[in-house]
């Protein structure tokens, strides 16, 4: 689920002495084919109303166009060349924003003649993208293919998901319910850095707030708490759990999802096996995936990278799939390139495997996850330096276990392994269904404060 589109501010450039008739042949292409790329998940801002013909070519209106984008609150720029384009004008447009920008340019038909001038595209990308550089200007870029083409087409939607990720980010709170587990030393987060770094700031909700609000829910909204209560009892085998057990999973699922937004967090870092046991009888594994099917990512043991990860992750699928939180826990027993992907119960149940005849145990979910292909994520620090690493495969059979999993297969498990033990990751990762990896690798080349991390590159096993 994709809480606000992405909003796009599309300013075409043209070369001023260029033909205009030729510049809007080529802006209309290109508009008709972005406007069908992802419409849902998506809205673009256009210059339409200030340039003439849409197309900007002088340096007087750079200011207005601007502003147009700046009270619009545009999350990114793309600025595609209708010919050479007007290099001082793109470059100053980008810099003022201070946005991801996506650069593109039609590739041309046939060179200059006698008879006629042609665009000459490829060539002033080539020097607004080295004026956009000296300002400091981070962008994207598409090659110079047709409009029509489907490099472009693909090019364009990865711009969209890098852009959901990188503001995914801006503004981010999270919620932190409870302290980490005094084992888990691993989970350790810096919250001042994350707030002088990226801005995210972590909000402290205490169990006790909790279990007061599943109390009033129980207490006062009788009506709503029962129908969680019987759609989960429609989803999996509840016959291992008693009615008041299953109450307080519908009471716990019902508190989070009223306390998570009324403090205007995105996400939440989750004591799920230490404080709530204690205090319900059972651990609340099986309601933190359905927080994560409803568009809250949940993160377990008080992970706050891990959080931070899985909201990343959810952006970057553009409401495609939901997440989950895995652990890497053991080499599956006969592939060597394959790895289990677990945890006691908190996978989301759209992500089960069909087949499957779900239950509960202690309101922990056990079934298995589907098939297909799978990108796994980490963001995480040590010494103060951010990085992110992602890999993708897919999921394969394997044997049964308890809890939610899968087991995930990939090109060379033996370097992923070595990756995460040299750090500076832990036995956490985020999945989600597809193949993400070149655009998070855009996102992270596109923000501050964190470096992409080549899942194959650093030191080996002896």
């Amino acid at each position: 689920m994709l809480a606000e589109k992405v909003k796009i501010g599309v300013v075409p450039i043209r070369r001023s002495f260029l033909s205009m008739q030729e510049a809007l042949r080529q802006k209309q292409i290109f508009t008709e084919v972005i406007k069908n790329i992802r419409p849902e998940a998506v809205s673009l801002v256009d210059i339409d109303d200030l340039c003439e013909n849409g197309i900007l070519s002088d340096t007087a209106l750079v200011d207005r166009v601007v502003e147009k984008m700046k009270a619009n609150q545009v999350h990114a720029l793309f600025l595609p060349f209708c010919d050479f384009g007007e290099e001082v004008v793109a470059a100053r447009v980008a810099a003022a924003l201070k946005l991801p920008v996506l650069v593109w340019g039609a590739r041309d038909e046939r060179p200059n003649s006698d008879a006629a001038r042609g665009r000459d595209t490829q060539c002033g990308i080539f020097a607004a993208t080295k004026s956009m550089a000296r300002l400091g200007v981070k962008y994207s870029y598409i090659y110079n293919v047709p409009a029509s083409s489907d490099d472009f087409k693909n090019g364009f939607e990865k711009f969209i998901r890098v852009v959901s990720v990188i503001k995914s980010m801006k503004g981010l709170k999270i919620a932190q319910i409870g302290q980490r587990p005094a084992a888990f030393m691993s989970v350790t987060a810096g919250e001042a850095a994350l707030a002088e770094k990226f801005g995210i700031e972590i909000v402290p909700l205490g169990v006790n707030t909790v279990l007061k609000r599943m109390e009033d829910i129980k207490n006062t909204q009788k009506t709503r708490l029962e129908a969680c209560l019987q759609d989960l009892k429609s989803k999996v085998d509840t016959s291992k759990m008693t009615e008041e057990r299953l109450v307080s999973m519908a009471a716990f699922k019902l508190a989070l999802g009223e306390l998570i937004p009324e403090m205007g967090c995105r996400s939440a870092a989750l004591e799920c096996w230490s404080a709530f046991p204690a205090a319900l009888g059972i651990t609340p594994c099986f309601m933190i995936g359905e927080l994560i099917d409803e568009g809250i990512p949940v993160s377990c043991e008080t992970d706050i990278n891990g959080a931070v990860t899985s909201v990343m992750m959810q952006a970057v699928t553009l409401g495609d799939s939901a997440s989950f939180f895995a652990d890497l826990t053991i080499r599956h027993p006969e592939n060597d390139n394959a790895e289990l992907l677990w945890h006691c119960g908190p996978f989301p149940y759209s992500l089960r495997e069909p087949s499957c005849s779900p239950f509960l145990v202690d309101g922990r979910g056990r079934f298995p996850l589907k098939q297909g292909e799978i990108t796994l994520a980490r963001f995480d620090d040590i010494n103060g330096r951010y990085t992110v690493v992602a890999v993708e495969g897919r999921s394969v059979e394997g044997p049964a276990t308890t809890g939610t999993y899968t087991y995930f297969e990939t090109e060379n498990w033996k370097r992923v392994e070595e990756k995460f033990v040299f750090g500076p990751y832990i036995h956490h990762v985020v999945g989600t269904y597809g193949k993400y990896a070149e655009c998070l690798k855009e996102a992270v080349r596109l923000m501050d404060h964190v470096e992409w991390d080549d899942v194959n590159s650093g030191p080996a096993s002896l």
